[in-house]
């Protein structure tokens, strides 16, 4: 098939996620305060969008405390930094099993179910100008991790996303996610044209060979948005892969935390670092007017003291 280049591409930092990485680099933001400079210094190296998670301010463990989510949106809008805010909406459907002759009760440790207005408690606060929805169940890395979104939160969730008026990001970890995207579409759950996020290589999701990559943007319809990313040493590989099969780009802590071999990254190099790659192949880095432009996006203004 023809190369179908993007000649206009945006640049997602996924700035801190909700994985066990808090310990393993300096670098991964814990507080609200570094949550927000991360992102702010991410947007000045080029990213359009900051996409933020939440975390304990004192251990680093992921968090859906909605004080925590006021204060990074807050600190992000008031400053001198335009940047388009994008706020998870991917916690609370977190299942984990007993083992496989007693898999009932589940483990309460790490289990964190909860229904669909409290997962989206926090965007119908904040009011983000896009949240993302993982649009399927998937066994998630661990042995009996299991990330569940059934068809019916995420109907109700979609909805709620899309009477506030904040658009969903969706989360594609494979093709069979896509394929209920297109039918949240279909019946009026979400808006078209819709934005994908294709997540490559994330246990146990689809795999990021370019096979299985151009099989997910090959589901993607032609007149929809849609970024891709994918973890560790891969993460500049795809933003290459992206562009080149006409999408948009994410890199990020949330995903990757190296630069280099031996050398820990900050937020803003690794935006820094696919803004070269995708300026170098002849492509335009997009600002975040020209995506709110593009994607039909609503601003907010900092909410007043």
């Amino acid at each position: 098939m023809p190369l179908n280049m993007a000649k206009n591409v945006f640049i997602t930092c996924a700035v801190t996620g909700s994985g066990s990485t808090q310990d393993r680099s300096p670098h991964v933001p814990r507080s609200p305060k570094a949550i927000a400079e991360s992102a702010i210094a991410a947007a000045q190296a080029g990213a359009a969008i900051v996409h933020c998670h939440v975390r304990d301010p004192e251990t680093g463990a992921p968090s859906r405390d909605l004080a925590l989510y006021r204060e990074v949106t807050e600190r992000i809008r008031e400053s001198d930094t335009d940047v388009v805010l994008n706020l998870t909406a991917g916690m609370g459907g977190d299942m984990v099993f007993g083992d496989t002759e007693n898999p009932l009760p589940l483990n309460e440790a790490g289990t964190d179910m909860i229904g669909a207005a409290a997962r989206m408690a926090h965007v119908a606060e904040c009011l983000p100008e896009i949240c993302t929805l993982d649009c399927g169940t998937m066994n998630f890395a661990e042995a009996d991790y299991v990330m569940t979104n059934t068809p019916g939160m995420l109907r109700a969730m979609g909805q709620m996303m899309t009477d506030l008026g904040v658009k969903p990001e969706i989360e594609a970890f494979d093709t069979g996610h896509l394929w209920f995207a297109k039918e949240l579409v279909k019946e009026g759950v979400l808006a078209s044209p819709a934005l994908v996020q294709l997540c490559m290589g994330v246990p146990w999701g689809a795999p990021n060979d370019l096979n299985t990559f151009m099989a997910m943007v090959n589901n993607v319809p032609s007149d929809w948005d849609w970024s891709a990313f994918s973890l560790g040493r891969d993460q500049m590989a795809y933003v290459a892969a992206s562009v080149l099969a006409g999408g948009n780009v994410r890199v990020g802590l949330e995903d990757n935390l190296w630069l280099g071999k031996g050398q820990l990254a900050e937020n803003w190099q690794l935006v820094e670092r696919a803004g070269t790659i995708i300026e170098n192949m002849g492509a335009k880095l997009m600002g975040p007017d020209e995506v709110r432009a593009q994607l039909g996006l609503v601003k907010r203004a900092p909410v007043a003291k």
